[in-house]
């Protein structure tokens, strides 16, 4: 609507006492065709009546209407002043320029609406678009083919650079990746992931043969920020599957399994049934959760004989859960998976308080496993100093520690093996002959006592290079001054050989099982 064509103004009355106010105010505008509507819920009031009456006596060239409105308090005056002179209706001039004025706000509002549903299908950093247009691509081709790829070292990168350089990186990335598969349309989803489409999805072959093609073109990107070079590592997920139902729940499985396998890419089959796995973790999870809210963690004690002298002097606080039905479930099924649900620090927690109580008048000594997130974790830390200060056991528990699991930072290791000694607490090194073992950790740890791995023990009496790794674990750890015990001692044959290998302590199913009681 053009301005200096249309003039409108609006004055509202709730009383006869303020029209000559009203019609005061109305007088101080400069009119030349001029149309008024008097909005009222009836027209034979003397507030109406008086208005009229003033109005047309003022201004006798206007043309006065009355309008209805549903508001039974209120009168409007609305006046529409037009500066066009060769006019045959004031009225109908009006409504052109008002059609006019509604016309443009439509479309500005049209446009902004275009604008916003722009936004919303737009990933704001790289301005691809994101996961909502692809779910939307998705639904409309007809036998899509997706490929997700996900930057693996992004979280070093921000970590290191900041999140500005983070930012800079992901944007040179959506850049280059549309530069270098100009045949695809490519999308940015959260964080460092990405993912691009194919119109018809591929066979196994013909699909691993793309993605190769594709990894080809990506992995030579390197970002340069200011003098730093930083490299990109990718890693792509895919599925050849026959139904494309639920393909992105499938491609994103197929991408996480081969991040977990650090393999370049992973393809999704019909025979890999990953949504099985899922689902059941999901239900375990669960499971977990309720069972620890509902105190279901419990320690398991399995006796360690000392060699010497044929007689039971510690237990092994082993974690067990017990399910709804009762069914005992073991650490090597739950704990994985309450460390992915953020719920094994309560775990650790529930099985060193109930350990605790156990032991707390009793003569033996005790051990509880912890691993290195334990002893790496601030919150676990200041638990089991305050459960060491608080207890009459503490002189007589032993922390294993999970030899399987890498040390990174032995300067913590040594920080908490010093505080739980001042308490009298000993310390052992667990699993030791698998996973990351060597003799350094002896050295740097320290540790009072030496667990032989199972796998070392159980066939030892067979083995003879097993008799030989144990012999010399066992003549080191005399020279240090640190105590050994076997694990998974299953018959009376290895435990004759355990004890003629001079190890100090044995534990297994032949001495005895782990149980809720101890003999």
């Amino acid at each position: 609507m053009q301005k200096n064509i249309l003039e409108i103004k609006n004055f509202v009355l709730k009383s006869s006492a303020e029209v000559p106010s009203t019609v005061r105010e109305i007088q101080k505008g400069k009119y030349e065709k001029l149309l008024i509507h008097i909005v009222s819920y009836l027209h034979n009031t003397v507030l109406v009546q008086i208005l009229y009456k003033d109005l047309i006596h003022i201004y006798p060239e206007a043309k006065i209407a009355f309008l209805k409105h549903d508001d039974k308090i209120t009168t409007s005056v609305n006046l529409f002043s037009i500066k066009i002179e060769d006019i045959d209706d004031i009225s109908d001039e009006v409504l052109k320029e008002l059609y006019l004025d509604n016309s443009e706000k439509i479309d500005c509002i049209d446009d902004y609406r275009s604008e916003l549903f722009k936004k919303y299908f737009t990933d704001h950093l790289t301005q691809l678009p994101n996961l909502y247009q692809l779910r939307k691509d998705l639904e409309q081709l007809e036998s899509p083919g997706l490929i997700l790829l996900k930057i693996d070292n992004f979280q070093k990168i921000n970590t290191f650079y900041g999140f500005v350089v983070g930012d800079y990186v992901l944007e040179a990335v959506a850049k280059h990746l549309k530069e270098v598969l100009v045949d695809n349309k490519v999308y940015r989803l959260s964080g460092a992931e990405y993912a691009i489409t194919l119109n018809h999805n591929l066979g196994f072959y013909a699909l691993k043969k793309y993605i190769e093609e594709v990894y080809e073109k990506i992995s030579k990107i390197d970002v340069i920020y200011r003098e730093a070079r930083i490299y990109i590592d990718f890693t792509l997920g895919s599925t050849s599957m026959r139904n494309n139902c639920n393909i992105f729940s499938k491609v994103s499985m197929a991408l996480m399994y081969a991040r977990q396998k650090g393999v370049r890419y992973w393809i999704y089959e019909d025979r890999m049934h990953f949504e099985d796995e899922y689902s059941r973790n999901l239900n375990f999870s669960h499971i977990i959760r309720e069972a620890v809210q509902n105190n279901r963690i419990v320690p398991y004690y399995q006796a360690i004989l000392d060699n010497k002298s044929g007689k039971v002097v510690k237990y092994e606080c082993l974690a067990r859960m017990i399910d709804s039905n009762e069914k005992i479930i073991s650490p090597a099924v739950f704990i994985p998976i309450a460390k992915n649900i953020k719920v094994y620090n309560e775990v650790t927690k529930c099985i060193i308080r109930k350990s605790f109580d156990f032991f707390e008048n009793s003569h033996y000594e005790f051990s509880i496993n912890l691993s290195i997130e334990d002893i790496m974790s601030s919150e676990m830390f200041h638990f089991i100093m305050q459960t060491l200060h608080d207890s009459k056991a503490s002189s007589r528990v032993t922390f294993e520690i999970l030899e399987s699991e890498a040390i990174q930072d032995f300067k913590r290791v040594d920080r908490f093996i010093s505080e739980v000694r001042r308490y009298g607490a000993q310390i052992a090194i667990d699993d030791f002959g698998s996973g990351y073992s060597n003799f350094s950790y002896l050295v740097k740890i320290e540790a009072d006592y030496i667990k032989l791995d199972g796998s070392l023990i159980e066939n030892i009496d067979v083995n003879e290079s097993s008799t030989i790794v144990v012999e010399t674990i066992v003549n080191f750890a005399k020279k240090l001054g640190m105590k050994t015990i076997a694990e998974y001692v299953h018959s009376s044959v290895v435990m004759d050989k355990v004890i003629s290998l001079g190890i100090d302590y044995s534990q297994g199913f032949y001495i005895d099982e782990p149980s809720l009681d101890i003999k």
